[in-house]
């Protein structure tokens, strides 16, 4: 399983009247976590598309356990609990600065051919530095 957290502050633009986080941008943190647990392991979107690979997103999941307010310090783990193939499942967690645990939620992403806008095998780039997380350990 690969498991990476980063941190971003709540801005004031991403509340609603209420002074909550407006639910919409949730699916923005989970890019910002997503993007940045890629990056963490030496691959860039823009170097994937770049490669001739997008990665849209074919399913969106979010569930909201407490609300998060404006300038919040918000730390959100990503993780792939599966080695992908032609899709790539995140799952997220979002925690207040203290530990408590605020939402979850899992987007899945398939890799798809810009060139040819059809579904491609997991990039060999992605596979390499993935694939030392998925392996098994003799016992």
């Amino acid at each position: 399983m690969y498991d990476f957290r980063t941190s971003f502050r709540v801005r004031y633009a991403d509340t609603d009247q209420m002074g909550y986080v407006y639910y919409g941008n949730y699916s923005r943190y989970y890019e910002i976590g997503r993007v940045e647990a890629l990056r963490n392991l030496g691959i860039s979107y823009r170097e994937l598309e770049e490669a001739g690979i997008m990665m849209p997103v074919l399913e969106n999941f979010s569930k909201y356990i407490k609300p998060a307010h404006y300038d919040e310090n918000l730390s959100i783990r990503v993780m792939a609990k599966e080695m992908p193939k032609t899709r790539i499942r995140f799952d997220y967690e979002i925690y207040r600065e203290n530990g408590e645990l605020i939402h979850i939620g899992h987007t899945i992403l398939v890799f798809v051919s810009i060139a040819e806008r059809k579904v491609v095998a997991l990039p060999e780039a992605i596979r390499e530095v993935l694939q030392v997380f998925f392996e098994k350990t003799p016992e």
